[in-house]
């Protein structure tokens, strides 16, 4: 039987320094989301399939991993923390009334075509801003983000902010069937202009004037400017108030020193259709999709029991790796770990002088020496590990042979 050591298509080992870097990152995005008031919640990997239901607006039925428990229960592994905070929202936090912000991480599993070129398991980090509907929210949520993409080591990067609202005033103004609505999203969401006007021309059959305010959603991307565009392309009420609350936006991310990063698209629409204000998506140098995604949806904990609004984001570790690395941005990661070498001779010193170091909290391993590797092949051998010091520990004390 020949043995299995490779992974399946789709998933990856991480191991040594990249493992380092990994846990780096993520340590250094926590404390920045801790620095904003937010507490940690755990959720399971798997779910009940309702949770991702196409009821909700998640990811795709056809996209998940699904199996079956002993009961016949269809279950699911998560594709996407936000509809498994709203449950825990839910369930654990009914009565609250003053805001909930909640931070997590783990990995996601998404059955995307190997065609596609990407993970099937991802981690993610992300917050969940439960209870508060302002545009204050919103600008914390965005800042945050933004915030948490320099605190990983980026420097140019930009945030591109869309408003679900704008693009579903035009949509219920034109009365789209819902069907209708999935498919033109597709098409605006790719600046696909052809595609997009002989669905509106054909199977809509709408007047030349709604079929030219649709696809000049697809040009309005950019600068600040773009919402003063918008404004005068639209005339109904969902649209306009979707654009004037991104112009508060733009005012509030101006104090907060975010402008440089910021930019509009308001073709910009989600595969996620829970979303009902603003959603954003962050992109940087070294990597072809977005390192950070989010957005508000106000109705999705509805579903589950509460009514309040929420907006978070999710940033997409193992992408934000890859752009690190390409630009030569990953986090040092210091030297921890001591060696201490020894020969069968000594092993009571060698034990004492181990927990000597862990009790003053210093991190040691122990090495037996080999008749087959003199004492320059473990200092090699320390420094390709990344480690701190190399210590010989005899019968009279211990040598130091190496040290960062």
């Amino acid at each position: 039987m020949q043995k299995l050591i490779h992974t399946p298509e789709g998933v990856r080992d991480i191991y040594g320094m990249e493992c380092k870097r990994k846990h780096r990152l993520q340590e250094a995005i926590h404390e920045n989301f801790m620095r904003f008031g937010y507490e940690d919640i755990e959720t399971p990997a798997f779910e009940y399939f309702d949770v991702f239901g196409r009821e909700i607006g998640t990811t795709p039925s056809k996209e998940l991993y699904k199996f079956f428990d002993k009961e016949g229960n269809t279950l699911v592994l998560r594709p996407d923390f936000t509809p498994s905070i709203g449950r825990c929202a839910a369930k654990y936090f009914t009565e609250q009334s003053v805001p909930v912000r909640l931070a997590y991480v783990g990995n996601t599993y998404t059955n995307t075509s190997n065609l596609q070129g990407k993970l099937k398991e991802i981690t993610q980090m992300g917050v969940e801003l439960i209870g508060d509907p302002s545009v204050m929210a919103d600008a914390e949520m965005v800042h945050l983000a933004v915030s948490s993409l320099k605190e990983a080591g980026l420097k140019e990067f930009q945030v591109s902010i869309g408003e679900i609202g704008f693009f579903k005033g035009i949509c219920e103004e034109a009365k789209l069937h819902e069907e209708t609505e999935m498919n033109l999203r597709e098409f605006i969401s790719a600046k696909n202009y052809f595609g997009a006007e002989e669905l509106l021309s054909k199977q809509c059959q709408l007047k030349p004037a709604k079929i030219e305010t649709f696809l000049k959603v697809t040009e309005l991307f950019g600068s600040s400017e773009i919402l003063d565009d918008a404004l005068e392309l639209v005339d109904n009420k969902r649209s306009r108030e979707a654009i004037i609350r991104l112009q508060q936006l733009y005012e509030l991310l101006k104090m907060y020193g975010d402008e440089k990063y910021i930019s509009f698209d308001l073709g910009l629409v989600s595969k996620y259709h829970y979303y009902t204000g603003i959603i954003f998506k962050g992109y940087t140098y070294g990597v072809g999709d977005a390192v950070v995604t989010g957005g508000r949806y106000d109705r999705l904990l509805s579903y589950f029991g509460k009514d309040a609004a929420a907006i978070g984001f999710a940033v997409n570790t193992d992408g934000l790796m890859q752009a690190l690395a390409s630009r030569k941005l990953e986090q040092e990661v210091a030297p921890r770990t001591t060696m201490l070498l020894y020969e069968e001779n000594v092993i009571k010193e060698a034990i004492r002088y181990a927990c000597e170091f862990r009790k003053l909290g210093e991190c040691c391993e122990l090495l037996e020496l080999s008749d087959e590797q003199d004492e320059k092949a473990y200092v090699a051998l320390a420094k390709a590990g990344n480690k701190k010091a190399v210590m010989k520990i005899t019968s009279k004390g211990m040598k130091k042979l190496y040290e960062v």
